[in-house]
Parts: structure tokens; sequence; C-alpha cells
């Protein structure tokens, strides 16, 4: 089994994983505009395959993303989670408009779906990826190599010395990822 290193080796990863795929095509048939499906999703797939794990860890939520400025409402949000659940009802469905989560985020209006994965708290969480027409797409703002390597810091936006550092180090001690993963390397 070998390192992954490259974004074309994390789609292979990706591709190889018929569940994730299944994900992927039922977000796909969606339309949402600038969708991606991201965070725990593509990171939790990665770090079971650093730590060899025979089996998948389960997920709090498949958090999808999309960037409507039109509609910006929670209610389609909401109407976006039930479509999904009549696909796949046994899933745990997060949607939200990164249109509207600058709001909730305190910070300047995001431009797009890739602008608000730049400002998720940690690097190897600020990751998506899509189905468009059969074809696996990744934005990593922030690059591949803190995810591939297992390494948990803050994106720039949540550095220490920002005011948001403290969101971050509390995001770390709450989710406790190396009691799961005990390889990773995690940035305080």
């Amino acid at each position: 089994m070998k390192l992954i290193k490259t974004e074309e080796e994390l789609k292979s990863l990706i591709a190889a994983d018929e569940w994730m795929m299944h994900i992927l095509t039922t977000v796909e048939k969606l339309q949402l505009p600038d969708s991606w499906i991201c965070a725990g999703f593509i990171r939790t797939k990665v770090w079971d395959f650093l730590h060899k794990k025979e089996y998948r860890t389960s997920l709090a939520d498949i958090d999808v993303i999309y960037f409507d400025k039109v509609n910006p409402s929670e209610k389609y949000e909401k109407q976006y989670e039930q479509e999904l659940t009549k696909y796949l009802p046994n899933e745990p469905w997060s949607v939200k408009n990164q249109a509207r989560m600058h709001v909730i985020n305190n910070s300047e209006p995001y431009q797009s779906s890739i602008d608000g994965i730049a400002h998720f708290p940690e690097i190897p969480t600020a990751i998506g990826v899509r189905l468009t027409n059969g074809i696996l797409e990744i934005a990593a703002p922030h690059g591949i190599k803190h995810l591939v390597s297992g390494i948990v810091a803050p994106t720039p936006y949540y550095q220490k010395g920002s005011q948001r550092h403290e969101v971050y180090m509390n995001r770390v001690r709450n989710k406790q990822w190396e009691l799961c993963w005990p390889k990773l390397q995690i940035v305080y």
C-alpha cells in the first residue's frame, strides 16, 4: 500500500470506494450550484487509509456545500437535505449554502464554495470533492500535503494570534481525532 502524494492518487483512492462514489453520484443528481462534499467525508477516508483501518470510520455527517446567492435561506438547505434523504435515507446529510455561512462565521462574504472551504478551521478538513459528468474533482485551497501526511494544523484564517484560533483549538480538543487515528500529528 503506497502513500498518497498527488490529487490524482487521492482521486483514485476515492474512486475505488464504492460507498463514496454512490454518495457523490447521489449529490450530483441535485445539480446544486458550485456544490462539493467536503470535510470529514474525505478526511476520514484518508486518515483511515493512513492508519490501515479495515473498516470505514463512521461519519457524524456528510457535509454537502454549495453556493447560491439568489436563494440564501436556510430553508433551501433543509429541502436539499430532505431530497438527499429520499435517495439515501440512512446517511447523515448536512447541506450548507456557503453564500450565507459568512454570517454564521462572522466574516466577510465568501465568493464561492471553494472560498468557503478555504475558511474551514483545519487544513486537512479544508478539502472538497465532487463528481461532474463522471469526472472527480478535488478542491484543496491549502493543498493536500497536511491531509495525506496526517498533520492537523489551522488554516491561515485560524492561525495562532488570530481572533479565531480558539475556535480551532476547541475543535481539536473536542473532536479528539487522535483517539481514533493515533498517528496524527496535531499542531496546537
